[in-house]
């Protein structure tokens, strides 16, 4: 006999500005009605998001929320837009935690995410971590633009605040919407590193409020782009702080654009502290709910 399981539809980093925005993310509660880890992968194929969460068995007020999070091809220790639609399903639709604040636990840590006043949810990420240089040729080909595209100023870097990406600063927004991957060289490429995304991003916007353009490929995951990356968006928080990039002096925040060139436009908010040599770094965003069903699982 098949098993329902609850499952809910919410755009995360959505822009009220903007209709159909924010990154779609598909959340399970498997709290009363666990499934094995090959069913978890099967229906993240399916849904075919960049990420799909599950809620595991867990009693309301009894410490952090359980989750897993999926990608189309595999399982993830943290990523951030998941981060964040999980929490809203966890707090505003099953109520297992408090009014202010919910701890989700993952396979990369506990992270306790917060609301603030207007409704948007933060997450503080792991302490950042960087890599060596990156040579701007390979990447220049692996993104299919002329090198000139990149803006030499500041290195191409891989950086990490929970999952790594490689940071690749861009002159225009021609130059991000020129961009699209070369398979040969990407895989080339992230085949002797850890980072399997690649962001880049340009101070040149579409919207006067946004700070910088972002794209992420990721290709790897079983997607070419993703439409808004919590996880991206922390790690060009740290990179933007650690090399002093002129818009981060203002006031440590800053607003991202993100899918554009999806047609799904995403706001993304960063905030960056500096304490000694720490960058404590902070992602938020709107969450809100579009859909919800059941699943049936055999």
């Amino acid at each position: 006999m098949a098993t329902p399981l609850n499952f809910y539809i919410v755009d995360v980093f959505s822009n009220e500005q903007v209709r159909n925005s924010g990154n779609q993310l598909a959340v399970f509660d498997c709290s009363q009605n666990p499934i094995a880890d090959s069913e978890m992968q099967a229906i993240a194929g399916e849904i075919n998001f960049s990420e799909t969460t599950f809620i595991m068995p867990h009693t309301a007020g009894e410490g952090p929320v359980p989750v897993r999070i999926f990608t189309p091809r595999s399982e993830l220790a943290f990523a951030g837009h998941p981060t964040l639609g999980t929490s809203y399903v966890a707090k505003n639709i099953l109520h297992l935690s408090g009014k202010e604040s919910v701890q989700l636990a993952l396979k990369a840590g506990t992270f306790q995410i917060e609301v603030d006043s207007q409704g948007l949810f933060w997450v503080q990420q792991l302490s950042p971590t960087f890599g060596e240089a990156l040579d701007a040729k390979l990447v220049a080909k692996s993104l299919s633009i002329p090198e000139s595209y990149i803006d030499h100023r500041f290195p191409i870097q891989e950086t990490s605040t929970g999952l790594s990406h490689i940071i690749v600063p861009l002159n225009s927004l021609e130059a991000i919407k020129s961009a699209h991957i070369e398979r040969e060289t990407y895989y080339k490429l992230i085949s002797r590193m850890q980072a399997k995304s690649i962001l880049v991003f340009t101070p040149e916007t579409y919207l006067t409020e946004s700070d910088f353009n972002v794209r992420v490929f990721i290709e790897y995951y079983g997607l070419p782009e993703d439409a808004a990356t919590g996880s991206g968006a922390g790690c060009l928080g740290a990179y933007l702080s650690k090399h002093n990039f002129e818009q981060t002096t203002r006031n440590n925040s800053i607003i991202l654009e993100q899918g554009y060139e999806m047609g799904r436009p995403s706001q993304l908010f960063v905030q960056t502290d500096k304490k000694g040599n720490e960058i404590i770094v902070s992602v938020g965003g709107k969450v809100k709910l579009i859909a919800e069903g059941k699943w049936y699982v055999s």
